[in-house]
């Protein structure tokens, strides 16, 4: 105490050293503070951490429990998806194991379809090679064809032998003739003979075809109209000479026929060059095409056949009457054998009449009904009926019964 009297003292006495006195306090004061605030810093760091450790094992705590339904979730999520996917799976496999069946069918019948095809397309690549076989051919004739008809000779052999063709299929051998020569040393290309002495009717062959191939291939009109004009003067040319070559008066027809070997040349004849056939009527000369020549010939085939009919008519009166007494014969021996089937046909009804009767009568002895004789007088009947009583008594078993039959 006194110390501190005296410290008291001297800091009273002293102001420099009461201040720095002053100083020391307040420093201490303050480190006092310091100590006592960081303490409290301490503590409530202390306090701090302390709560947020439980805070954090409050979270890690929520965080396991949430780890804990997550992992729950999960594996439920992974069984879910495990199931998920088997039957995804099993749908897969189905749709993958339909797909493949309906793409091993949809396969297959391509590949029949396929087969089918080509199959087919053998079959018409056959009938093409078939085909491609009958043009080249068709083509090698068309070209001996072409051969022929630019030679004028072979062409006028071409004509004449589609016309000798039709002849000889439709009249009969010995009625007509080829190259038979005329009294003027003409030869003409065919003559038919006629009915009843007529003289035979004429048939050229020959057609001035180098003139109208121009007139066909001729596309500028002054040139189709010059190649016109030159088939013009040769057909013209080629009729008078068949009028003065082959129209002999009481040798042959006053009319013969000129032979076209195409219906299209004939018919285009017709239609541009009608003066031409008009002036051939006119020669007595008649243009004929095939089907026209083939009904001329049967016209004359008839006309023969009928000739030779009437030169047959009394062979046929002589037949005919010897056939009328063959069947008059006939008529006679009918009527005999009608006569014996009509005494037979008598005697078989005897016959059967008397079968009839031998029938009723076996009839009436498989039943036992026995025909007694006729008595007249009462005793006979009355006798009768006591020997049947008789009987019918004796036996007791076989009943016999009178039977008047008229």
């Amino acid at each position: 105490m006194e110390t501190q009297n005296s410290l008291l003292a001297a800091l009273t006495g002293n102001p420099m050293l009461a201040a720095i006195v002053g100083v020391i306090a307040l420093l201490c004061v303050l480190a006092l503070l310091m100590i006592v605030s960081s303490r409290r810093a301490a503590a409530y760091a202390q306090e701090d951490a302390a709560r947020r450790a439980t805070e954090s094992d409050a979270r890690l705590a929520e965080v396991l429990r949430l780890q804990a339904e997550m992992q729950g979730r999960m594996a439920a999520m992974g069984e879910a998806l495990s199931s998920r996917q088997s039957e995804l799976n099993r749908a897969v496999s189905q749709r993958l194991d339909g797909m493949s069946h309906r793409l091993g069918a949809t396969i297959t019948e391509q590949t029949k379809s396929t087969h089918d095809n080509l199959r087919a397309l053998q079959e018409r690549l056959a009938v093409i090679d078939a085909a491609q076989n009958n043009i080249q051919s068709l083509a090698k004739d068309v070209v001996g064809l072409q051969a022929i008809l630019s030679n004028k000779q072979t062409r006028g052999a071409f004509g004449q032998g589609r016309m000798e063709a039709i002849v000889a299929d439709a009249l009969p051998l010995g009625s007509y003739g080829f190259q038979t020569m005329l009294s003027n040393g003409t030869r003409p290309d065919c003559t038919i003979s006629m009915p009843n002495g007529a003289p035979p009717l004429v048939i050229d062959a020959k057609f001035p075809l180098e003139a109208w191939n121009v007139f066909r291939e001729a596309t500028d009109p002054d040139l189709r109209r010059n190649a016109g004009q030159q088939f013009r003067r040769d057909l013209e040319v080629h009729i008078k000479d068949i009028s003065e070559k082959y129209l002999i008066h009481g040798e042959t027809q006053d009319t013969a026929f000129l032979f076209v070997p195409s219906e299209s040349i004939f018919a285009e004849i017709h239609e541009h060059f009608e003066g031409v056939v008009q002036k051939a009527q006119r020669a007595r000369i008649v243009i004929v095409s095939p089907s026209l020549l083939m009904l001329s010939i049967q016209v004359i085939q008839a006309v023969l056949k009928d000739q030779r009919m009437r030169e047959q008519a009394h062979l046929i009166q002589g037949e005919v009457a010897l056939l009328m007494d063959d069947l008059g014969r006939l008529d006679d021996r009918t009527r005999k054998l009608q006569s014996h089937f009509l005494a037979a046909q008598k005697d078989v009804e005897q016959i059967l009449t008397s079968s009839d009767k031998l029938n009723r009568r076996g009839a009436k002895i498989g039943a036992l009904e026995l025909e007694a004789p006729v008595q007249h007088n009462h005793a006979s009947e009355s006798h009768g009926a006591q020997l049947s009583h008789g009987v019918e008594s004796r036996t007791g078993l076989l009943k016999l019964r009178v039977v008047d039959e008229d």
